[in-house]
């Protein structure tokens, strides 16, 4: 049946990509403000480049699209652009775990302006999107596909890259805003800055709040609420000493309070309780720019200290007691050079020293380091035809040496309105502190690699008002860290390690396609949609799961929307959202249902100054799962003001 589903939707999006396609084309932003023959993106080179000269695939969401969708979770926002997919073990606030084209969590980078935000102390070395609310962002980065040469450990899969709001005139300005609806749920949030001769900042802050839905499904028994609080905090802060040295400030910290459901023992059943975890994060960076040979060659010299403190209390009904402080920190020291080495030729080059810890009540301390060196260059050899190529080396602790390597070509044929692209890369990331230490640990493990590579075409027609685009993509993977269970007597695990260990799997490999695009039909009116067709898989010789499909990894997805804004200023929007079946667990035995959700938007400026907004989100009151018998929301709706001054 998944079969026959994946090739009708092929089939189906393949005849709709012939007039419009991507709510986040490479092309263009979601919003379908500005072209790629324009706009300037920095998560491909570590530095802004020109979209139509960027071979990787890269998706960008505005500050115009974000507001436009009213999202609260970062993850809601990310999940309507190709090849990306969430599962979540209830609603806001609980775990949720994203992947880029089939890759694992744990091997997708996430930057908050500019700083590595995946955490030690998890699992992984994921970071948690459940707890990331928009707050004040206001743009949003994707690139697909490895990026370890740039980035190093975590960008198998790719990169995350969150931008903050920044003051754009002179003085002081600033917003706020307010949200209330469905499930007892309430959002404020504003900001102030401005800029002032030499000195440009922005503070801001939001709390949100939720009575939610229970983690363990309504469906399967679930009757008690999991409510979820969160405040957040960030600021920034750019003092400009000299037209060429300056130096950047920013910290950002949010401290979330959840509910959740789990499967306490001896019995491991799915149990509805009022257990609820706390997760705190602080995030600091301090950087000095220095600019010189007449802008020629930009220097960066930086400090990043990031710190996750996760725990999970157990409520018996009478007695409240913790499971135990989880505690990861990374301290980063970074220099990143950029040099422009002759006209249409520039050069980016860094060293990264990284120290990273866990303190747990299992372990009670690990800790490791590595060294990074990089280099890329990237130039236009021949009239519209940009080539890049890199290299990294890291010094890890414990596993040594490993060189990582990647190259990228974009063709921007301007007469015919088509860019070409494609990529190659290598990818390596180490065993966590958590595989390694933990009482599931497995001292023996080797590090996660992969190679992959994508190729697509980008059309623009009518003008620019319709885009299209197409690509092919495919990752190799091998020694992947996966978590078993052993059979006990007879495994030789039994005696030290019982209730579970990590090892290696062989090999899984994903191939798929994404289409994508948008059309400006009239003034006003845009419709846009991406569809893409992913096939992972467990390619370990010998092993049972040889051939399984990889779990929690729809076939296919597709997402579309249509936005039209009134000649009297509204605004008024309907979004869709697909997943085909896939399955929960590795041997295929278990599968969740396919699903499509619907969500109704509207905003209207009642002045210059003040916006009334407000949606209905999954409109059909859908049942759906992206994680076996945990909740997830049904129709809801929110309403909203948000001012500017």
């Amino acid at each position: 049946m998944s079969r026959r589903i994946s090739c009708s939707i092929l089939s189906s999006s393949v005849a709709l990509a012939g007039l419009f396609a991507a709510s986040a084309a490479s092309a263009q932003s979601a919003g379908g403000s500005g072209s790629a023959f324009e706009q300037v993106v920095v998560v491909a080179n570590r530095a802004p480049v020109n979209l139509s000269q960027v071979g990787n695939s890269v998706t960008v969401l505005d500050q115009a699209t974000i507001e436009q969708r009213q999202s609260v979770l970062v993850s809601d926002l990310l999940a309507e652009t190709p090849g990306i997919t969430f599962s979540g073990n209830g609603g806001p606030g609980t775990t949720r775990a994203l992947r880029i084209r089939g890759a694992e969590a744990g091997q997708t980078l996430v930057l908050i302006d500019g700083v590595q935000m995946n955490d030690p102390s998890s699992t992984d070395n994921s970071y948690d999107f459940g707890n990331l609310l928009v707050g004040d962002t206001s743009r949003i980065e994707i690139l697909r596909g490895s990026a370890s040469t740039l980035y190093g450990s975590q960008a198998i899969g790719g990169v995350i890259n969150i931008i903050t709001a920044q003051p754009e005139k002179d003085g002081l300005s600033g917003d706020i805003q307010g949200e209330t609806g469905s499930l007892s749920t309430g959002l404020v949030k504003g900001g102030i800055g401005g800029k002032f001769d030499k000195l440009t900042f922005r503070l801001a802050g939001s709390y949100y709040s939720t009575d939610s839905v229970s983690a363990f499904d309504s469906h399967f028994g679930g009757k008690e609420t999991d409510p979820y609080h969160n405040q957040s905090f960030s600021g920034r802060a750019q003092y400009d000493f000299t037209p060429d040295i300056s130096l950047d400030i920013r910290a950002l910290y949010s401290d979330g309070k959840y509910d959740y459901d789990g499967f306490p023992p001896p019995n491991f059943v799915f149990a509805d309780e009022g257990d609820y975890g706390t997760n705190r994060q602080f995030t600091g960076y301090a950087g000095l720019n220095i600019s010189l040979f007449d802008g020629r060659l930009k220097n960066k010299i930086d400090y990043q200290d990031t710190s996750t403190d996760r725990d999970n209390f157990l409520d018996t009904g009478t007695t409240i007691t913790s499971s135990g402080l989880y505690t990861g920190d990374n301290r980063r020291l970074e220099y990143q050079g950029n040099f422009a080495i002759a006209d249409g030729y520039s050069a980016v080059f860094g060293f990264q020293n990284e120290n990273s810890s866990i303190k747990s009540p299992e372990p009670a301390y690990a800790s490791t380091w590595i060294n990074s060196y990089y280099a890329q260059v990237r130039g236009e050899v021949v009239h519209n035809l940009t080539l890049t190529a890199g290299g990294r080396e890291d010094e890890h602790k414990t596993f040594g040496n490993h060189f990582t390597g990647q190259v990228s070509g974009a063709y921007n044929l301007e007469e015919t309105g088509t860019i070409l692209r494609a990529s190659w890369g290598q990818g390596f990331k180490a065993p966590t502190l958590y595989n390694l230490y933990s009482q599931y640990g497995t001292a023996g493990l080797k590090p996660e690699q992969s190679n992959s590579w994508d190729a697509g075409v980008e059309q623009h027609l009518l003008g620019n008002t319709l885009v299209l685009g197409a690509t092919y993509f495919s990752r190799h993977s091998r020694n992947l860290i996966n978590f078993a269970t052993p059979i006990c007597p007879g495994a030789p695990q039994c005696a030290t390690q019982s209730d579970g260990y990590y090892f290696n799997t062989g090999k899984t490999m994903t191939n798929g396609v994404e289409l994508q695009g948008s059309y400006q039909i009239i003034e006003g009116l845009l419709l846009t949609s991406n569809y893409t067709h992913e096939l992972a898989r467990d390619k370990t010789v010998g092993a049972s799961t040889y051939g399984k499909f990889l779990a929690r990894r729809p076939n296919d997805t597709w997402n579309t929307a249509l936005d039209y804004t009134w000649d009297f200023g509204l605004s008024t929007g309907v979004s869709a959202l697909y997943r085909s079946s896939s399955f929960d667990n590795a041997s295929n035995t278990r599968r969740l249902s396919g699903y499509m959700l619907v969500n109704l938007r509207a905003s209207y400026p009642i002045t210059e100054a003040l916006d009334l907004y407000g949606r209905v989100d999954n409109v059909g009151d859908k049942f759906y799962e992206t994680t076996y018998q945990y909740g997830t929301w049904g129709r809801t709706g929110f309403v909203g003001l948000r001012a500017y001054f």
